[in-house]
């Protein structure tokens, strides 16, 4: 590793560390160490990191500001990149904005709102990157990235570069085809916005974020919501109904403002989520015969 770490701190692409711990790097504040922690400060740069990870055969994985994850306590073997400054352009053209994948999604959606531009009031809560919601067609309050998405600019592990339309990203519920059959990284994307009411935009916006902040538990490092809907059931619903808001195991717990967040409450790690979830699993199919799925990713060395 040292070799390759030695490769990339000459080419000077951006930061390059070993042993970083994840943990300073997700809205969890859980995961052990990556063996390579990269943050390119630019899409050339980016481009370059990759062919070095493709020449020595390293894994990798991308990040962006860390929600929706939770990383093992062992960490993630080869390379983790970090799309942050210098990969959060942002380029309005009337009604179409192109957004670097590093942006911050709530940050990008106030900016957006003060142009008058409407469609992105539903991400005004959501703490992640523009480029993370892509990846994962990330979603709330009847609306999400497949919405809006005219295409995305896409750097696959070859080093090669790639525009995928909406419809080539095959975007289903808090998927995209970059988790199914097509692992790279979303560098840049294109959304396609309307023209509305400054002030009715900002105010819905804010309805928004009131709602969240009355909901759910963003006073606690969390991820997310950890389950997918069990349609038509919801998940939050079928944890409460079943009891289960208040518990925890280890440091661990199941949030008492809404059933499908696990918050970190104290110290807690990746294996007392684990635990947690599995309980959580456990409980609701032997009460009501329903099998819950994640929807955050649980990364890293098992």
């Amino acid at each position: 590793m040292d070799g390759i770490l030695n490769e990339l701190l000459a080419l000077n692409i951006g930061k390059v560390k070993e042993n970083e711990p994840l943990a300073n790097h997700t809205t969890m504040k859980i995961g052990g160490p990556a063996d390579l922690f990269i943050e390119p400060s630019s899409v050339e740069n980016l481009k370059t990191v990759m062919n070095v990870i493709e020449k020595h055969g390293l894994q990798w994985r991308a990040i962006g500001r860390g929600s929706n994850l939770l990383v093992s306590d062992k960490g993630i073997e080869g390379a983790v990149i970090k799309l942050s400054s210098g990969m959060d352009h942002l380029e309005i053209n009337d009604t179409s904005i192109t957004v670097g994948g590093g942006h911050s999604l709530v940050s990008l959606s106030t900016l957006i709102s003060k142009k008058g531009l409407a469609g992105l009031e539903f991400a005004s809560g959501i703490p992640g990157s523009a480029g993370g919601a892509v990846y994962m067609n990330a979603g709330a309050h009847g609306s999400d990235i497949s919405k809006i998405l005219t295409k995305a600019h896409i750097l696959f592990e070859d080093g090669k570069m790639e525009w995928l339309s909406n419809q080539e990203m095959e975007f289903s519920y808090r998927t995209s085809i970059l988790q199914k059959t097509r692992p790279g990284i979303v560098v840049e994307a294109v959304f396609d916005l309307v023209k509305g009411d400054r002030s009715a935009i900002v105010a819905q916006m804010q309805k928004n974020k009131d709602y969240r902040k009355e909901t759910q538990p963003w006073n606690f490092p969390c991820a997310g919501s950890i389950f997918r809907n069990p349609l038509p059931n919801y998940a939050g619903k079928l944890i409460e109904t079943a009891g289960l808001k208040g518990f925890s195991l280890g440091g661990a717990k199941i949030s008492e403002m809404h059933g499908n967040f696990i918050v970190n409450a104290g110290n807690a790690t990746a294996e007392d989520v684990l635990a947690l979830i599995q309980h959580v699993k456990d409980t609701i199919f032997s009460l009501y015969e329903v099998r819950m799925e994640t929807e955050v990713e649980i990364i890293g060395r098992k």
